[in-house]
């Protein structure tokens, strides 16, 4: 008899999404929600993560609010214990955690300033790091667990004005593989998602602002369009369900052929 089928399913999972409040996060966050797991939204913007939640549970689904800045780790600590406090008493849920919170932009090398490094580096790379370190320590003891990281294929190739942001995502990307390295013999699997430029309202404002350059980054796009969040929700469930058990450290491409 052939092995059974690997599971998909994510019931009995729960899920800590940051920048849950729009585009990918909030896409990611639905999904899981509509596939039975519950989800745990994080962001700045409580307001936005409100919105997003009551329509999570309106079609059915469990959703929390807790809102956070995942650059200060006093706010990430108290994400960490809302986790802990949701897990006390349950042995058998999943715990998941999507690094989806990021900052991007375009600036030639000369014009960055020290606080657009901050930012960037604050938030793509700080805000992953010290949420994986103050979540991680509830898979360990249950001795399994899943973290998503969102990384981009511009850490893969190059482009004008990409300098800080392909390197704070490069940073991710290394990331994902040492936690692997460190965390998977004791249960935890960690991977990254890698996207190209895609739709999101956060980005069609500087599409609007610059579609010459944008036209050039979807030439460069052998599916011949830019990414939409939909594209991405394969992986992220793949990579968040049992079925991803035996992948670890790896930067999953989902960029139209771009890279």
């Amino acid at each position: 008899m052939p092995d059974p089928l690997p599971s998909f399913s994510l019931d009995g999972h729960l899920i800590v999404v940051t920048g849950a409040n729009q585009g990918i996060g909030q896409s990611m966050a639905e999904t899981y929600a509509s596939l039975g797991a519950r989800v745990v939204l994080v962001a700045r913007n409580k307001e936005k993560l409100d919105a997003v939640k009551a329509g999570i549970i309106a079609t059915g689904g469990w959703a929390d609010v807790v809102q956070t800045d995942v650059t200060k780790l006093d706010e990430i600590s108290r994400l960490a214990d809302h986790v802990g406090d949701l897990l006390k008493g349950d042995n058998d849920s999943t715990l998941v955690l999507v690094n989806n919170a990021g900052l991007g932009f375009t600036k030639p090398m000369l014009e960055i300033t020290e606080d657009d490094w901050d930012s960037l580096y604050n938030l793509n790379v700080k805000g992953t790091f010290f949420c994986c370190q103050k979540i991680a320590p509830y898979m360990l003891e249950r001795g399994y667990g899943k973290i998503i990281n969102l990384g981009s294929a511009w850490a893969k190739t190059s482009g004008r004005g990409k300098s800080a942001y392909s390197s704070s995502k490069a940073a991710v990307h290394r990331l994902t593989t040492n936690l692997s390295t460190e965390w998977l013999s004791e249960g935890i699997r960690v991977n990254a998602i890698a996207p190209t430029a895609t739709k999101t309202p956060f980005t069609a404002v500087t599409m609007a602002a610059d579609p010459q350059r944008f036209e050039g980054i979807r030439s460069r796009i052998m599916a011949g369009r830019f990414v939409e969040t939909s594209d991405l929700l394969g992986a992220a469930i793949f990579l968040a369900s049992e079925a991803s058990d035996f992948i670890s450290g790896q930067t999953l491409f989902v960029d139209g052929g771009f890279v």
